[in-house]
């Protein structure tokens, strides 16, 4: 199946509003996938799911805080050893490393505390935009919009951004979204994307937005290009 091109052109903000307000009735207790039971395990459940699944992690978390409960213990981890542990998250070196200096980091500069101000978490080690958007709406009900893949796909399908850069679609979207929904608005539009607006191909004939949206158009065309070149 050839890629399916997103849209060209935004959908107008009224059509934009109705396709948000359809997925907010939807999903209306989206959350986090994340299984955690304080601010800091979901912060490095967060760096862990960078490239994997929210499942994945989910299976792998229990162990590492069995061992590590706490930033000072993950401070002091050997990396060989967190490594064993979180390797099947897949690019395991580099996490190991980075949850390792990012509790260093608590530790060393914020006494053990996940900071909630967003430029002291994206100055954490491992920590980029999105992962601080996900520790600040989820952890302390700050007003964060997380950009990951499923949202940026489903952003554009819907026809509400032309961003080519996450921060360009974050920008789009809280646009639209008001600033209370921002967080909610994220598990809108990753569950959507889990359930419905899959990749490669969306379930088009099941979407709850299919009638406003301009992706079947698009999925149509590109499923009769495919059977005429089969010819």
């Amino acid at each position: 199946m050839p890629a399916i091109p997103f849209p060209k052109k935004k959908v107008p903000r009224k059509v934009a509003l109705d396709e948000l307000a359809i997925l907010e009735r939807t999903y209306p207790h989206a959350a986090t996938a994340l299984e955690y039971a304080n601010d800091f395990q979901l912060l490095i459940a967060v760096i862990l799911s960078a490239q994997t699944t929210d499942a994945r992690v989910n299976v792998t978390t229990p162990a590492l805080f069995a061992k590590y409960p706490t930033p000072e213990k993950l401070a002091a981890a050997k990396q060989s050893d967190v490594e064993q542990i979180i390797k099947s998250t897949g690019f395991f070196r580099m996490k190991a490393k980075n949850i390792i200096n990012c509790a260093r980091d608590l530790v060393e500069r914020f006494a053990g505390q996940v900071p909630r101000e967003r430029e002291q978490l994206e100055s954490l080690a491992g920590v980029g935009r999105k992962t601080a958007s996900v520790v600040m709406a989820a952890a302390f009900h700050e007003a964060a919009l997380a950009v990951d893949t499923h949202v940026f796909r489903v952003a554009h399908r819907l026809g509400l951004t032309l961003g080519t850069t996450p921060r360009q679609v974050e920008d789009d979207l809280t646009a639209l979204v008001p600033r209370a929904k921002w967080g909610d608005a994220t598990h809108w539009l990753i569950l959507h994307g889990r359930q419905i607006c899959k990749a490669p191909v969306p379930r088009c004939p099941r979407c709850p937005v299919n009638a406003l949206c301009p992706t079947p158009r698009i999925l149509a065309k590109t499923l009769t290009a495919k059977a005429k070149g089969a010819r």
